[in-house]
């Protein structure tokens, strides 16, 4: 967790604030890796019920984007002794933190879709 002054020390150097901005995109940046922290924000899932959830996601790309996202603390994968294996994909407690990020992105794009008269997909 970031301490509130150096938060607040950030925000106020705009050399900071845009390299704060660029760690956060580094992690979540991309088509599908946000769809994927949002297919799992509510409970973990096996590999074919995130892919049923994202529309349009192949199984090679679901698979790199898991692995970049375990690979950066935001995805846990656990594999568990069954027969078939089965392995289920769960947020991270740090992960789960971006809820509120998320919540808000949503709240903007619902009101930008309104304002600017688009349609959604």
């Amino acid at each position: 967790m970031v301490r509130a002054s150096s938060l607040k020390e950030v925000k106020a150097c705009p050399v900071q604030f845009v390299l704060a901005v660029n760690d956060t995109l580094n992690v979540i940046n991309g088509k599908w890796k946000l769809p994927i922290i949002g297919s799992l924000l509510y409970n973990k899932k096996r590999f074919t019920e995130i892919q049923r959830n994202i529309q349009g996601i192949t199984p090679r790309m679901l698979s790199k984007e898991l692995k970049d996202l375990e690979m950066n603390g935001i995805v846990k994968r656990t594999v568990y002794d069954t027969q078939p294996v089965t392995i289920e994909y769960e947020l991270t407690p740090s992960a789960r933190t971006l809820r509120e990020v998320l919540d808000k992105m949503v709240e903007w794009g619902v009101r930008h879709r309104r304002q600017s008269g688009v349609s959604s997909r």
